[in-house]
């Protein structure tokens, strides 16, 4: 690894470490305003310091955990629930300590184990926070590519059908319906009276692609797709929206959409 690689990997590791650490710290000040748990007829000061100790140094024991079984258990919530419970022995023992050092608490396994049930669903919603904190965006892919002009004589056949208006504008996508077809272009739509199967048989040679049962779309008439849970969507010229079937996704694949 180079010096420029091993910089920003550092970097990255302080920044992520940062953002943990100021998010313990304000659900620390939280729960020191709150003052749960009878804490709220303690000093204020000793409040305070109290809950930033359980709270941020609870929450770092409990980070180095997830850290340990971010490769074994790779669904989130799921490794929130374990990592909270194997944290919350060593976290109640922390918790333990500080209250005898601030309000001379005696250490006892009677008053160990009367914390643990405590602490075990403090240090769950903290996980939780933090899951939700690092919790990464649902990614769409929409994506851009460059579709060669057709040739003049693919579209001549089906064009024939159409009105002088519209016979020489941009086409854009094809709809079908019961007995006729839907014709989109860039001036506007047309209904004409023919077959679906006839169309794609016309413009088997031009650029464009059968992308649902009842839709065709002209390849350069595409300005983005979107692919999620099994089910596109495509966004064409005009703000026009088609659908993408799970039948036809393949054919867009290949043409680099996905």
């Amino acid at each position: 690894m180079d010096d420029k690689a091993r910089k920003h990997g550092g970097t990255a590791a302080l920044r992520r470490w940062t953002i943990d650490f100021s998010m313990l710290a304000g659900i620390g000040l939280l729960m020191g305003f709150l003052g749960p748990f009878d804490s709220d007829g303690a000093p204020v000061v000793g409040r305070y310091v109290y809950w930033m100790i359980c709270i941020v140094g609870g929450g770092l024991i409990g980070i180095a955990a997830d850290e340990v079984l971010r490769r074994r258990i790779t669904i989130p919530w799921w490794r929130v629930a374990t990592v909270s419970v194997l944290m919350t022995p060593p976290v109640t023992l922390l918790v333990l300590v500080t209250q005898h050092l601030t309000v001379d608490q005696p250490i006892t396994w009677r008053a160990y184990g009367w914390l643990l049930w405590q602490v075990w669903p403090i240090m769950l919603a903290v996980m939780a926070v933090r899951a939700l904190v690092w919790r990464r965006a649902r990614i769409v892919v929409e994506t851009r590519t460059v579709i060669a002009p057709p040739l003049p004589e693919a579209e001549v056949a089906f064009r024939r059908r159409l009105s002088a208006k519209r016979r020489e504008a941009r086409l854009i996508a094809i709809e079908a319906h019961d007995h006729y077809l839907k014709v989109h272009t860039e001036v506007g739509a047309e209904l004409i009276t023919a077959r679906f199967a006839d169309a794609l048989n016309e413009l088997a040679r031009a650029h464009g692609w059968r992308v649902h049962r009842s839709w065709w779309v002209a390849a350069d008439a595409v300005e983005a797709v979107q692919w999620r849970r099994g089910v596109g969507e495509m966004r064409l010229a005009g703000g026009l929206t088609v659908p993408v079937s799970r039948t036809y996704g393949p054919v867009l694949k290949e043409a680099g959409w996905f």
